[in-house]
Order: C-alpha cells, then structure tokens, then sequence
C-alpha cells in the first residue's frame, strides 16, 4: 500500500509531461502538413517539383 505514496504522484508528473510535450509539438507546427504529405504520394514524379 505504500508504493501508492509513491505511483500515484509519478503518474500525475508523467501525464503532466506527456500533456506538456504534446502541447509544444501543437504549437511548434510539429503536427502541421499531414494532408500535402498525404496528396504528395499519389502525385506522379513528374509533377512533383
């Protein structure tokens, strides 16, 4: 039972950071771009400059 002292707080800490992170990648345009990466396969060569 003591070792919820401990995994309880760690949880809160990791999912703050894992909110914190996917909250910069958001911001920074990390996330930006998926649809021209999905047109850009079906392109042919050609046309794709």
């Amino acid at each position: 039972m003591d070792i919820l002292y401990l995994l309880i707080p760690f949880s809160v800490v990791l999912v703050l950071l894992i909110v914190a992170v996917f909250g910069w990648a958001v911001n920074s345009g990390q996330l930006d771009g998926f649809d021209q990466e999905a047109e850009r396969i079906l392109l042919d060569e050609d046309q794709a400059s």
